[in-house]
């Protein structure tokens, strides 16, 4: 039986490595050490060294990408999945690739690029578009808030995610907000995080508990 080429996976995994394209032409001129990580006040925290940076990560990023790609495809409810979810799922990680790294080097050649700002503000926006397309995606095994109370009541999975979807929304408005204000962003990030995931997980225990 013949398989059908997966053109999508082979595109956004290219776009995943378009990087590497840059990396190559301003190879000589970047330093042996190149900062892969900032704090919370956009000083580095963790260098890397340059071939990593360069070959390292576009490949990361792009063994990522077809691991979540996969994940995606092989859903055997993936029908159900909302498709502008699945194709956030698909294009995520190539898009942050190719935005992400040329900072990296960009930063490495002494730009002056607010990463502090950049990184949790596109954060921020991720979750307002799954946030508004959550409470469209009906059960399945991929993309979702997947609880064993939300994959056992269809109830439970569509008032979770229409709750849900308020909630991220109005979370990754403050996120975006917050990677603008002069404050402690990475504690603002971790405790968004913190009520993205926590406030629906009890919320779908409570509505388990009452029988739904």
């Amino acid at each position: 039986m013949t398989r059908r080429i997966d053109m999508t996976l082979i595109t956004t995994t290219l776009v995943c490595l378009l990087p590497i394209v840059l990396s190559l032409a301003l190879y000589n001129d970047l330093p042996n050490q190149i900062a892969i990580h900032w704090d919370s006040a956009g000083t580095p925290d963790n260098l890397a060294p340059k071939t990593i940076a360069v070959w390292g990560l576009p490949v990361l990023m792009a063994g990522i990408h077809i691991f979540s790609h996969l994940m995606i495809k092989n859903d055997p409810k993936q029908a159900n999945a909302s498709s502008v979810l699945k194709q956030v799922g698909r294009w995520i990680i190539p898009i942050i690739s190719v935005i992400l790294i040329p900072i990296i080097l960009f930063k490495a050649l002494g730009y002056n690029i607010p990463i502090q700002i950049i990184a949790p503000a596109m954060v921020g926006v991720i979750i307002i578009v799954c946030g508004n397309y959550l409470p469209k995606c009906k059960q399945n095994y991929t993309v979702g808030i997947k609880l064993p109370w939300t994959l056992n009541s269809k109830e439970n999975w569509n008032k979770t995610h229409h709750m849900a979807g308020y909630l991220w929304i109005i979370g990754g408005i403050c996120m975006v907000i917050g990677s603008f204000l002069n404050i402690n962003w990475l504690s603002i990030i971790l405790i968004i995080v913190a009520v993205l995931v926590g406030v629906p997980l009890m919320y779908s225990y409570l509505l388990y508990k009452k029988g739904i």
